[in-house]
């Protein structure tokens, strides 16, 4: 029972997520927020590391897997994530990556983990129907910045499936501190040739304390807690019922956007909502 609150808590930390970054990233641009995120996130557990003693050692044959996996975090997910919030809403970032279970499925399917059983392969369809409303809801412009960042998002989305079902054998071995922690201070160090320019010659005097507080947020309440989180609930659940919970993250990151930032909710976002997430929960059934 432990375990679900823990993952309800991070998805409550998931939904803030989306909010504080759209707000942010009106003025620091998503090159430098990504390096500044993930910069502090990391300085704080190299910190946690070094009280802990856990040192930055793998065997040798899995180096490869955490770089991949630190290449999924910062590079990709994050870095895509925080450039598509910039143009899209908050509530269609929580609704994409609501479908992290669909995508989680088919990837384990490809993956040969999971079988193609027929009520999970249409519920999938199902759940990509609803995202395919969701990213054309105002219409079929491949070159509108709305459109393309929503794309974007589901590319992210992509990414964050594929850092959940490769970590599981990672945190099984090392435990979910460990390579939670790894993969940010690394993936950290892959994106320093992306941001370090724009970072460095970023104008900080525009930035207010709602800035830093933002900032921070985003670096210690989800690039640690929330990815700790994430990864201490793989290593007790199979990554299925994990990302079930995942399905929170849209209705409490819309009222949100309603009541903090007078978001409207369209009719078409509403209706793809629906379709994607009674797919995405047809497809979780057995």
């Amino acid at each position: 029972m432990f375990i679900y609150f823990v993952l309800i808590f991070q998805q409550l930390i998931a939904s803030g997520t989306h909010i504080i970054a759209k707000v942010v990233v009106k003025d620091i641009d998503p090159v430098s927020l990504t390096m500044l995120r993930s910069g502090i996130a990391a300085i704080a557990l190299l910190l946690i590391m070094y009280i802990r003693r856990i040192k930055l050692q793998f065997e040798r044959a899995d180096w490869k897997k955490i770089i991949f996996l630190s290449t999924l975090a910062i590079p990709i997910n994050q870095f895509l994530f925080l450039y598509a919030i910039k143009y899209t809403t908050p509530a269609n970032a929580a609704l994409l990556y609501a479908t992290t279970p669909a995508m989680v499925l088919v990837l384990s399917i490809i993956l040969g983990r999971e079988k193609a059983i027929l009520k999970r392969m249409i519920g999938i369809g199902i759940a990509f129907v609803g995202v395919l409303i969701v990213i054309f809801e105002k219409g079929v412009d491949v070159h509108a910045d709305y459109t393309i960042a929503n794309v974007v998002i589901f590319v992210a989305v992509i990414a964050w499936a594929l850092y959940t079902i490769q970590g599981k054998e990672m945190i099984l071995k090392y435990g979910a501190l460990k390579t939670s922690s790894s993969t940010m201070v690394i993936g950290t160090i892959l994106y320093l040739p992306i941001g370090a320019w724009n970072t460095i010659n970023f104008s900080y005097q525009s930035l207010t304390i709602y800035h830093w507080l933002g900032l921070l947020y985003l670096a210690i309440m989800t690039s640690i807690f929330a990815y700790v989180l994430w990864y201490y609930a793989l290593s007790r659940i199979e990554a299925t019922r994990v990302t079930i919970f995942m399905n929170l993250q849209p209705v409490l990151t819309t009222l949100l956007s309603v009541l903090l930032l007078g978001q409207s909710i369209t009719v078409a976002f509403v209706i793809g909502g629906v379709i994607a997430l009674s797919g995405v929960i047809i497809a979780q059934g057995k």
